[in-house]
């Protein structure tokens, strides 16, 4: 005889934590995510659905594989993944589980989910991130982002926290999480008032009002350093000739 576990029936949706890195399109249209294990290969959007990484036939997720999307249940399990080296600059996702899963101890396995907010850590000098930048990795076809501040992101290829979540649709929400309290100068430093920036409260949504101000301000001063820069190396040429 065969014990089974009994057949849940929620009311409403269940909720979890995971973590994973975002990711943006060679061409720049599409944001979506990758995951830090099983499965990172195939980086997914807000709203997916799961498949067999192993190339099986079956549904996720399948009683008999480990296939599927992954999540916890508890906040702090999450977050405690990103003090790993190696997930240092993963986000943190809130997610709504979908479809079929099977339910763990610490989580859940399941066929379906909606990525409903992304908290994005702070950049790796320690300030308050107002965007995502190259990494210097990637997948095929896509490129993995990491958080930056406005000193940071300089001349890489990056979009805004309101950007990001623009092209990755569906209805997601991307916030900064708060910086190094001792870092000058840092959004998230209450003991630095001459920072114009240090009344923000860090529970906005992205997109609104002086956060995303801030964040295209950056961004731009950040296009300019890069055209000054070639433009120097052109009349230099020009010098030359």
């Amino acid at each position: 005889m065969r014990l089974r576990l009994p057949e849940e029936r929620p009311t409403e949706p269940p909720t979890g934590f995971k973590i994973a890195h975002p990711v943006l399109s060679q061409d720049g249209t599409r944001a979506g995510f990758t995951g830090v294990s099983l499965g990172g290969a195939l980086p997914y959007g807000v709203l997916a659905d799961a498949s067999c990484v192993y190339g099986r036939r079956h549904r996720s997720p399948a009683r008999l594989c480990d296939c599927g999307f992954h999540c916890v249940h508890e906040r702090a399990a999450a977050e405690a993944l990103l003090c790993t080296a190696e997930h240092r600059a993963a986000v943190l996702l809130d997610i709504t589980v979908l479809g079929t899963y099977i339910r763990f101890e610490r989580g859940f396995r399941y066929a379906r989910q909606r990525v409903r907010t992304a908290t994005v850590g702070p950049c790796a000098c320690g300030a308050r991130a107002v965007a995502l930048a190259d990494a210097g990795w990637g997948r095929p076809g896509w490129r993995a982002l990491t958080a930056a501040c406005p000193g940071c992101v300089r001349s890489r290829p990056s979009v805004s926290l309101a950007e990001f979540a623009r092209l990755a649709g569906d209805g997601l929400r991307v916030v900064a999480g708060s910086g190094d309290p001792g870092v000058p100068g840092d959004p998230g430093n209450p003991a630095d008032p001459a920072d114009p920036a240090a009344t923000i409260d860090p529970g906005l949504p992205e997109g609104l009002g002086v956060p995303e101000l801030v964040a295209e301000a950056a961004l731009l001063q950040a296009r300019l350093d890069w055209f000054q820069s070639r433009l120097a190396r052109l009349e230099g040429r020009g010098a030359e000739q």
